[in-house]
């Protein structure tokens, strides 16, 4: 079995999904948001650091998946998402885990079979590949999303490597 753990990251909330793996099966271990509030920048960082590094102390993941910084066409807003990425990457490199990134079109690829496809239809493909009967909130869909794009590219990989042998 392999345990996931999933990073949707943002400066004002950051989604997290945790899933187990055995086979080609997925199932739900833990899921949510860490809300940074409204504080001043560098203590939202701090509130990010901490709350993925006792995700990662208590579930103990054997993988972790973060998504990908896109561009907007804010740069203070792309810096600050950044800087949210940095500290939940750091909270988990810190526990000594190595971090996989995916883009956002390469999440929604792997889950909805379309790149456009909008957060509604992250959340359902996400209900329906996991069986889930409530539908989470749009940032812990997108981190589950991730931890279920990280899961299908690591088993494409694996039956890649199997058929070169």
């Amino acid at each position: 079995m392999t345990r996931i753990l999933g990073i949707d990251p943002g400066s004002r909330i950051t989604g997290y999904g945790i899933i187990d793996v055995e086979g080609d099966r997925a199932t739900v271990v833990d899921s949510g948001v860490i809300k940074t509030g409204g504080g001043e920048f560098p203590e939202r960082l701090g509130i990010i650091f901490r709350g993925i590094r006792d995700l990662v102390i208590e579930y103990r993941p054997g993988e972790v998946a973060v998504e990908n910084v896109f561009v907007s066409k804010n740069a203070s807003s792309a810096l600050k998402l950044g800087q949210a990425r940095g500290a939940a990457i750091s909270a988990v490199i810190c526990e000594e885990l190595a971090v996989a990134e995916y883009s956002p079109r390469s999440v929604k690829q792997a889950i909805v079979g379309r790149g456009s496809a909008d957060k509604v239809q992250v959340q359902h493909m996400v209900c329906v590949l996991l069986q889930l009967r409530e539908t989470p909130v749009e940032d812990a869909a997108d981190a589950l999303a991730v931890a279920l794009c990280h899961q299908h590219t690591q088993q494409s990989m694996n039956r890649m490597q199997a058929l070169q042998r």
